[in-house]
């Protein structure tokens, strides 16, 4: 594991993982130029897998007391309906959660992937967090027209101006409004992508220590655990927040 390789040929130590090694293993030919090419990809499925394995065990025998991993599962959901209705309101939270709640879970299992021996976090590959970015910035724009239709949309977009002099100033603002819509996302991203890249990277020095690291790479490992989780929080909370921004001005009054 010493002989540790580079994210994305940066320099930042990345431990080999198990696609990695077997990749070495399959030599220089077209299967192993395709794990070594979509090892995130790869990954990231992985964990697409398990969240849907995880589901289909909690709900493949509902029963009306829930108890061992149904019981665990709807206390997550719970939790996590409360989050989202804490911020948007009952009337619109409710329906915001299956969104926010999954890509919290998605996001929170990506990032906790290195903290087991073979695996690798496919958010510490800017690509993805790209990806998980785009998602958000696609679904909140799309709930914007469906929520205040296109003529509602364009005035929220222009500052939703009252007055003459406020529609003066709407080139401006809508100008100022649109580059906001793309600073949002992408501010999501690099956020996510440096938090994540510096964790591993930090792992994967003390691992190429040897024994004398070991004590630093538990610690670091339970940092890492502490701050996977908030870095999903985090990604989760933002896109609430995007989201609530483009709800209409009565409902966003009344959750405030």
């Amino acid at each position: 594991m010493a002989e540790g390789a580079h994210a994305g040929g940066l320099g930042i130590p990345e431990l080999p993982n198990l696609l990695t090694l077997l990749a070495r293993a399959l030599g220089e030919g077209p299967a192993a130029r395709f794990l070594h090419g979509w090892e995130d990809v790869l990954f990231a499925w992985g964990v697409i897998a398990v969240i849907a394995l995880i589901a289909w065990a909690a709900t493949r025998r509902v029963a009306l007391v829930p108890h061992g991993l149904q019981n665990a599962v709807e206390l997550l959901v719970e939790g996590l309906d409360q989050f989202v209705c804490g911020i948007l309101g009952e009337q619109y939270g409710r329906r915001f959660t299956p969104f926010i709640g999954t890509l919290f879970l998605y996001i929170w299992l990506l990032n906790l992937s290195a903290l087991i021996p073979g695996l690798k976090s496919p958010t510490a590959n800017v690509n993805t967090t790209a990806g998980l970015a785009v998602a958000v910035f696609c679904y909140v724009q799309w709930m914007s027209v469906r929520l205040l239709g296109v003529k509602g949309y364009l005035h929220h977009m222009a500052g939703s101006p009252s007055t003459g002099a406020a529609w003066v100033a709407v080139p401006l603002i809508f100008f100022v409004e649109f580059l906001g819509q793309f600073i949002k996302p992408i501010s999501l991203c690099l956020r996510l992508y440096g938090n994540v890249t510096g964790e591993d990277a930090l792992i994967a020095a003390l691992v190429q220590m040897g024994l004398g690291g070991l004590p630093l790479q538990l610690f670091a490992k339970g940092l890492a655990l502490i701050f996977s989780t908030i870095q999903a929080l985090v990604f989760a909370t933002l896109s609430t927040i995007y989201l609530a921004m483009i709800l209409p001005h009565e409902e966003a009054h009344a959750s405030h």
